[in-house]
């Protein structure tokens, strides 16, 4: 397909859910000239079109994108602001439309897919703003001895030039937005390599931009499969940043083929929530019951772990247990519906294999876990040691694994125990615990009161050890996307 640049014909080819390749300000055929057909994991259907890009689709999709970081680049701040505006005016606009795209690509209910896309105005908007603050700092060089005064020196931020933005299914706007807004806001060119299973908001989103102005060149989408193209991608020295949102296993190879130049990555979790002495057991329950399912679970900050103090356990179980069963799957259209289809058959497949895995292991499957082709009844399983895989694997599904402690410092040692380090929750217990579980938990963001399910669009998010490295969060999101110069005038 090949789709003019005018506004309302890039508002059509948006609405018939058919899209090209974005390359140079214009919709694109691949070179091979392949489609794939986008499928809904609630009924299987065909919801849209895509085109399938190739190696050579990448080389000249990476030409562009130099021109298009050229241009951006020397467009003054004040003018990016304006046209980012305009896209977050656009993106309200078709919020509604977003949402329907959300769900039949992804299957979550459509609620949490108006949550999500209705985020999206207000993402653009604090990205716009982030883009016009880069600030430098001025240097005092005649405190160096040898230097006196006839010297002046001062640091600017510079945009890093090429980003690309390969992002995952589970949240296809907001994890979108995260890096091409910023991207974008400080000047630089974006090539952004959609989840094959959720190319079409990208590509919606990606038609607001270009319908507000952002140049040609300056923001590219390629859709097609993931090896292929994200390693012809991450290892071509015409990039400069490489922003992946993702497994864990996935992140290593991308650290193996960039070589040098700026990464971030935002990977895997096996998120714990401490529930201690002291907590409101109903607050807990509620929130616990939020956290765990939300979007089939998966979120890489949902609760996976709940390390639940023996005092309180039984009390916790009593709390949860109806809550859980009171989730209501099903078409993710219905009025009701608060818990969607997996993405793919094989992923509900997978999970149901981890429990019964974890409930040969000997723990206790309370409730759920039945397996209804994508779908998977919310879980609950007991008895989990922190050692078991069901503990230490990333499950992205809809269920939470129960271990017990008889202390504090076992709670501390359990929500250490796995490989990852993205986010905790803490209920309960005292001050005194509370900050130290603040400073011990070696997590990249710690919630007293709440689970790690919660996040603003502001605040700097990422993980410790194998949770990957590199911040995002819109204000630190545009930090790693520029460069800093230093500047000296020698009189």
């Amino acid at each position: 397909m090949s789709a003019p640049s005018s506004g309302d014909q890039v508002r059509a080819t948006q609405n018939d859910r058919s899209h090209g390749l974005l390359m140079d300000g214009e919709w694109r055929e691949a070179q091979g000239g392949a489609r794939a057909e986008i499928r809904s994991p609630f009924d299987g259907r065909a919801v849209g079109e895509v085109a399938v890009a190739t190696a050579a689709d990448v080389d000249a999709a990476l030409g562009g994108a130099e021109r298009g970081a050229a241009v951006w680049r020397r467009t003054p701040a004040h003018e990016r602001f304006a046209i980012l505006n305009r896209a977050a005016e656009l993106a309200d606009a078709r919020a509604e439309h977003l949402a329907e795209t959300i769900s039949l690509e992804n299957g979550k209910p459509l609620a949490e897919a108006l949550g999500e896309a209705r985020r999206s105005g207000a993402l653009i908007r604090l990205a716009a703003h982030e883009g016009t603050q880069l600030y430098g700092d001025s240097l005092p060089l005649d405190a160096n001895p040898g230097t006196g005064q006839d010297k002046v020196g001062f640091t600017l931020r510079q945009p890093v030039g090429v980003v690309v933005a390969i992002t995952p299914f589970n949240y296809p706007a907001l994890l979108v937005l995260h890096k091409v807004g910023p991207a974008l806001a400080a000047g630089n060119a974006v090539v952004l390599k959609p989840a094959s299973a959720t190319p079409l908001t990208a590509l919606a989103l990606a038609s607001v931009f270009v319908e507000a102005g952002v140049p040609a060149g300056a923001i590219t989408v390629l859709t097609g499969p993931g090896g292929t193209l994200g390693d012809a991608l991450v290892a071509d020295h015409r990039v400069r940043k490489v922003s992946f949102t993702g497994s864990t296993s996935v992140g290593r190879r991308i650290a193996s083929l960039a070589g040098v130049k700026k990464l971030s990555l935002e990977l895997g979790a096996s998120s714990p929530t401490l529930v201690l002495p002291g907590a409101d057991i109903e607050r807990a329950a509620a929130a616990i019951a939020a956290g765990g399912y939300v979007n089939a679970g998966q979120v890489c900050i949902s609760v996976q772990r709940v390390i639940a103090h023996r005092d309180v356990e039984a009390d916790l179980l009593d709390a949860l247990r109806p809550k859980v069963e009171a989730i209501r799957m099903g078409d993710p259209f219905a009025d009701g519906t608060t818990l969607g289809p997996l993405i793919a058959v094989r992923e509900a497949e997978r999970v149901v294999g981890s429990i019964a895995r974890a409930v040969d292991d000997g723990a206790t499957l309370v409730t759920g876990g039945a397996r209804d082709g994508a779908f998977v009844s919310p879980a609950i399983v007991t008895g989990v040691d922190t050692r078991q895989p069901f503990a230490q694997e990333e499950l992205f599904g809809p269920a939470i694994a129960v271990t017990t402690v008889d202390s504090f410092d076992a709670a501390i040692e359990a929500a250490n125990g796995t490989p990852y380090g993205l986010a905790a929750g803490v209920f309960g217990g005292s001050l005194s615990e509370g900050v130290r579980a603040m400073r011990e938990i070696d997590a990249g963001s710690v919630h007293l009161g709440w689970t790690p399910l919660w996040r603003a669009d502001l605040m700097p998010y990422g993980g410790f050890k194998a949770s990957g490295y590199g911040k995002e969060g819109v204000r630190s999101t545009v930090e790693e996307m520029t460069e800093i110069k230093t500047v000296i005038m020698h009189g």
